[in-house]
């Protein structure tokens, strides 16, 4: 079971990576409202510039080239035993109050019969079938809908996969923490549901006490140094303050942020975990330092150049943020955020019928050349996308110039890169409408990013090393 603690003077630290979140001093420097104005006006700039941002509306529907369907990496669409949908949160159907509860391992959202003993099985099932318990957190503010298959030699586990991660929670005690721990726990569950359907390692420290994951989710205590949200080998430290949606606001205003939500915290900080975990020392190193740059620039004064001066002025042509310009382990994992937005933005849409590809909306959609080039065996980059790409991050230049070329030591075919275009491109498209929903009601765009090519290089060199670590040994991604 978790601890229940507010925060220990010794985890009042800057860990090894550390995410967007400044100590309380440093907002009294931060952008000011015009500031935000003049990036807001830059990125419009920016946009228009773009040849893969311009978009049309298409005066009549036109007949589109038929594609495979890709498959989904994790479903969200689910049914309960009357045919009614319940979401993925659901722990009882709504309609028929039937009990509700996720599998994680076949990802799916299953109506429940009672089995006895306190054990439940899939509706209709046989009794000799496959029985589960439902996780302990069930009743507590977290009101998780998991369930649980292990059993130990001390019989069931209480908690489920996803609760097991967590470490530290805040003191429960204190009036606004239970739905502020609620709220971490919906991210986190939304979070590990799609790290499971890519097939990457989800362990605890139970399972794996020096390469699990752990989550600290703390509040900085009075008169002890401030909570920082980082990761540092593999514990993921939250500032549960970024719960509260108007602390929130104030400080993604101050740091001139586009988007700044929970489960974009959680996906950024994993990002790190799994850099540690299958790039560094691997035989991926070459070919992220080749697009990323040098992770051994030094980080405490990259991150400090950032937050004195900004990002650089082209960052929009070169990273997909301006966080990702101060580092390559910034860089990284920013880009690992957002391929995790777009995977599950897209499943979710196609899990309910929509796609991406059926919008009556024209862009210019990214192919192969967008890509490192294939030749011979290797994978060769020009130095004129490098030169838009990694250079920029503090110290951490390739020292390609123009016309010169770095080869990647891993190889692929075209249909693995077509595998990796259509839902990227699907996604843009799909983004693009939910934009211009978005601006219906009002509110701030739905993904208010700009892909650009060397982006796109990035986003698929992270996308070949998910993809070899969820497949069987020896097939290339």
């Amino acid at each position: 079971m978790p601890k229940f603690a507010s925060l220990p003077a010794h985890h009042a630290h800057h860990a090894h990576h550390t995410h967007h979140a400044l100590p309380a001093a440093s907002l009294a420097v931060g952008a000011t409202s015009s500031e935000a104005m003049a990036a807001n006006a830059d990125l419009a700039d920016h946009l228009s510039a773009l040849p893969q941002t311009r978009a049309k509306a298409s005066p009549r529907p036109r007949k589109r080239a038929q594609r495979s369907p890709q498959p989904l990496v994790t479903p969200r669409a689910h049914h309960c035993r009357r045919g009614r949908p319940p979401f993925f949160r659901n722990s009882e159907c709504l309609a028929c109050q039937t009990p509700l509860g996720y599998w994680p391992e076949q990802q799916n959202l299953l109506p429940l019969q009672d089995a006895g003993e306190g054990r439940w099985q899939a509706w209709g099932s046989d009794p000799t079938d496959v029985r589960f318990a439902r996780c302990a957190n069930l009743h507590t503010a977290a009101a998780c809908n998991w369930l649980v298959t292990g059993v130990t030699d001390a019989g069931w586990q209480q908690l489920c996969r996803c609760c097991r991660l967590t470490r530290t929670v805040p003191d429960l005690t204190l009036a606004e923490h239970p739905l502020w721990w609620n709220r971490i726990e919906v991210a986190k569950r939304r979070l590990e549901s799609a790290l499971i359907g890519l097939g990457l390692p989800v362990e605890g420290r139970d399972e794996n006490p020096t390469g699990g994951m752990a989550f600290d989710l703390l509040r900085t205590a009075p008169g002890a140094a401030n909570v920082v949200t980082g990761h540092a080998d593999g514990v993921i430290t939250l500032d549960v303050e970024e719960t509260d949606d108007a602390w929130r606001e104030r400080r993604r205003t101050a740091l001139a942020e586009p988007y700044r939500t929970l489960l974009g915290h959680l996906r950024h900080e994993t990002g790190h975990y799994y850099w540690q975990r299958m790039v560094d020392g691997s035989a991926w190193w070459p070919d992220f330092r080749a697009l990323f740059g040098d992770e051994q620039a030094d980080y405490a004064a990259a991150l400090q150049q950032h937050h004195e001066r900004g990002a650089p002025v082209e960052w929009r042509s070169r990273h997909v943020s301006a966080y990702a310009s101060c580092h390559p382990w910034e860089d990284w994992a920013e880009t690992s955020a957002h391929y995790l937005h777009l995977r599950d933005t897209l499943d979710t849409a196609r899990s309910f019928g929509i796609d991406g590809d059926r919008m009556e909306l024209s862009y210019e959609r990214f192919g192969v050349d967008a890509l490192p080039v294939a030749g011979a065996g290797a994978v060769a980059v020009s130095g004129a996308d490098m030169d838009a790409g990694a250079g920029a991050s503090a110290g951490a230049s390739t020292g390609l110039g123009q016309g010169q070329s770095r080869r990647l030591s891993k190889s692929r075919s075209p249909t693995q890169d077509e595998q990796f275009l259509n839902p990227i491109n699907s996604s843009m498209q799909l983004t693009g409408v939910l934009n211009e929903l978005s601006r219906s009601m009002g509110v701030a765009d739905f993904y208010p990013f700009v892909l650009s090519r060397p982006t796109i290089g990035k986003l698929h060199l992270l996308h070949r090393v998910v993809t070899e670590r969820s497949q069987p040994s020896g097939v290339a991604p």
